[in-house]
């Protein structure tokens, strides 16, 4: 019989630390060559941080050094934010950035960087790999569904996120486009809200679609804008114990009428904070599909020799007290109450079809070389009929019995 105790895991550190010294000891004495211990230790440091989640790296020294020249604004990178699903690279798309101007777009799967296989790299090297020097150039393999795998070189360079845009749709329901929730975007959404008021909008639908980038005070304080009162959402560390709470202020304030707001795969962190605020706070409802779930702190240790341990400390969450980072897939992100899908935006589960059905096709190894890599030029086609945009539309302009509230606590 085999005793059931070895079965279970291990989670004692030191017992953990006996078997890696144990690895460590039959490397170093059984191993055919003489082993290259520092690359050994390299590679087992990298491993356990790997093991954690997606977004905790273990950096080298020149790591360290190029992760504290980014914090710094020193280099460039090609305006893409980027997720990880089925160890693949799936970037949403910053209007008129370098990437977009090159032709990449939202729900592409970058499969290799420079030649580098995106599987093979943590997502914080596959990140690293995307910045550089203002002027140099990264040449990136891309699958996109329903068109053969493309090579686009990519310029880096400065861009500005696009500011929040307001229309009207009819003579009561405005309509706000976000773009990012950075520094400063609060006030900017606060303006268009407001000029939106001023033409007789009487409900509004907040566009939530691709806005992965920000902050979770910012995402709090647009949240402000349409929730009185309570809390907005948190920020959990161990043992789900929270760690600091974003709760509205009465004066901040400003649009009682009724709001819908719409989501999709492209839409995480920052956008994720103020769909779960509306959706907690039962101001509206929330339209399209499940968003992707992200959005955590981490902080950088640094480690003897100057290597550091990029380790993710906490997490965000909604008001409800619910992670937007779930254990899989089907825990994460924000579910909509009106769920319409968007033909033009992939499931997560189809990465991997993809990239199987690609390869499939042809040899999926790129050329590396910039003079053989040919730009995408973007071309113009008939627009699809934005079908969530379209229910969110219905909904506001119809007679729905669900209440709709100011945000305060019931």
């Amino acid at each position: 019989l085999i005793s059931t105790r070895a079965q279970q895991p291990i989670n004692d550190a030191g017992a953990q630390m006996r078997i890696f010294e144990s690895v460590l000891q039959h490397i170093q004495n059984d191993y055919v060559d003489e082993p290259n211990l520092e690359k050994v230790r390299g590679g087992a440091m990298r491993g356990l941080a790997k093991g954690l989640d997606p977004y905790s790296s273990y950096l080298t020294a020149e790591q360290v050094r190029d992760y504290n020249a980014k914090k710094q604004n020193t280099l460039s990178s090609i305006g893409v934010t980027t997720s990880q699903i089925s160890s693949y690279l799936l970037v949403s798309v910053i209007k008129d950035s370098p990437a977009d101007k090159a032709g990449l777009k939202t729900s592409d799967v970058i499969e290799y960087i420079d030649g580098k296989a995106t599987p093979d790299m943590s997502l914080y090297d596959a990140r690293q790999m995307l910045y550089g020097e203002a002027g140099s150039k990264v040449n990136l393999r891309v699958l996109r569904a329903g068109a053969k795998p493309q090579n686009i070189t990519v310029v880096r360079g400065a861009y500005k996120t696009p500011e929040a845009e307001g229309r009207m749709e009819d003579g009561k329901i405005g309509v706000v486009k976000i773009y990012s929730l950075e520094a400063g975007e609060a006030a900017d959404i606060r303006n268009r809200v407001a000029e939106l008021q001023k033409q007789g909008a009487q409900k509004i639908i907040l566009d939530l679609r691709g806005v992965a980038a920000g902050t979770i005070g910012e995402a709090s304080d647009v949240a402000n804008l349409f929730i009185k009162d309570g809390t907005l959402a948190e920020i959990v560390g161990r043992e789900s114990k929270v760690a600091q709470s974003f709760t509205a202020d009465p004066k901040k304030f400003l649009f009682d009428g009724q709001v819908a707001a719409l989501i999709d795969l492209t839409t995480s962190g920052a956008g994720e904070v103020v769909a779960s605020a509306i959706l907690d706070r039962k101001r509206g409802e929330v339209v399209g599909e499940r968003t992707f779930g992200a959005g955590i702190e981490q902080q950088l240790f640094t480690l003897r020799g100057g290597d550091g341990l990029l380790l993710t400390t906490a997490k965000w969450a909604s008001a409800s007290g619910k992670t937007f980072v779930g254990a899989e897939r089907a825990t994460s992100g924000v579910v909509p109450t009106v769920e319409v899908k968007r033909p033009d935006t992939p499931e997560p589960i189809e990465v991997q079809d993809l990239v199987d059905q690609q390869q499939q096709k042809q040899d999926p190894q790129p050329q590396a070389s910039p003079a053989a890599t040919p730009q995408i030029k973007p071309t113009p086609k008939p627009a699809a009929e934005d079908l969530q945009l379209k229910k969110a539309l219905e909904i506001l302009r119809g007679t729905t019995q669900q209440t709709m509230k100011t945000g305060g606590d019931e």
